[in-house]
């Protein structure tokens, strides 16, 4: 076992933690897809 596994920074879930990035990703990715869609109605 080394040093690094024995002083962890983080105790927290991976899983959480994946969770969150996906969820924050696919927010912003929902976002410019919205602001897209808004911006070509308004041009059509």
């Amino acid at each position: 076992m080394n040093e690094f596994e024995k002083d962890v920074q983080s105790k927290t879930d991976d899983v959480a933690d994946s969770a969150i990035g996906f969820v924050v990703s696919f927010g912003f990715f929902a976002t410019m897809f919205i602001i897209a869609v808004v911006i070509q109605a308004i041009g059509s």
